[in-house]
Order: C-alpha cells, then sequence, then structure tokens
C-alpha cells in the first residue's frame, strides 16, 4: 500500500488524513503501517480525496490515475464485473474462495451485491487476474491489465 508514501507526498500528517477520512489519528495510523486493512469505502475516500486511482493507492501500479475517473463505485458494476472476471477466466466461485482463504457464501454475497468486497481480497483479485481494482470497482470503464501498466 502507498498510504505514508502519497500522504507524505502532500507533507499532510496522519492527524490531516484522520481527519479528511472521519477517523482517528490512531486507527488511520494502523491501516498506513498495515497493521490494519483500510476498509474499502476508506480508500475510496482517500484515493478521492487525492484523485488517484485504487491500483496506485494499492500499490499496484505506479499509474497515480486515470483519465474519467469516477469518485463513486458502483455497486451494480462491480459485483457485474467481479462475476464476469471469474466467470471469463473459468474459475469457479470455489477456486476464488480457495485462492482468496474464505468460503463461496462470501464470494457469492460480493458477486450479489450484498457486501462490499474486501479490501485485501479486491487487491488479490486484481493480482490474480491481471485487471485493474478501478476497473473492478467501476471507476474506470477500460479493462486494464496491471502488467501492461507495470513494464510502461
Amino acid at each position: 500500500m502507498n498510504l505514508k508514501y502519497i500522504r507524505e507526498e502532500y507533507e499532510l500528517s496522519q492527524n490531516d488524513i484522520a481527519s479528511i477520512l472521519g477517523v482517528t489519528r490512531s486507527t488511520y495510523s494502523v491501516w498506513e503501517a498495515e497493521i490494519n486493512i483500510i476498509p474499502l469505502n476508506r480508500l475510496i475516500d482517500f484515493c478521492n480525496h487525492f484523485n488517484i486511482s485504487l491500483d496506485y493507492a494499492l500499490g499496484l501500479t505506479n499509474e497515480k490515475t486515470y483519465q474519467n475517473i469516477q469518485k463513486e463505485i458502483d455497486y451494480n458494476t462491480h459485483r457485474e464485473r467481479l462475476k464476469s472476471i471469474r466467470k471469463t477466466n473459468k474459475y469457479t466461485q470455489d477456486k476464488i474462495a480457495k485462492i482468496l482463504n474464505t468460503d463461496n457464501g462470501v464470494i457469492s454475497r460480493y458477486e450479489n451485491g450484498q457486501t462490499l468486497i474486501l479490501t485485501s481480497f479486491l487487491k488479490a483479485y486484481a493480482k490474480e487476474f491481471n485487471i485493474s481494482a478501478d476497473y473492478i470497482m467501476g471507476r474506470i470503464d477500460e479493462k486494464v491489465k496491471l502488467k501492461e501498466l507495470i513494464s510502461n
């Protein structure tokens, strides 16, 4: 994760970021230190504040942002893309559940839009399928491959 790097780049304190995200400094500090994982809704708020991509914040690419990035996630797009990417790659819910070290019910709830995917699962999903987390979440419409971004 690039939370600390981004914060320092903008010369902000942990208190500043905590205030922006509406949390305590101690809550933010454990996210930045990766002791706990920042919830996806807070990560999206963080990315929106700095106008950066989820991929960059997650440390998946050096691409800071994309053209036409959407500030709001689209829950229908998110669930449809999770399911479509899994099926296109011929993965069962059981197979992706094993990769994420969870159970089929969790994957089903993500794909049915009942639950927002966990940040750690989104990152693992993006890596497994070599696809942008911003694309998965409906923040961009172009199906960007992570490896293509890394090589540029």
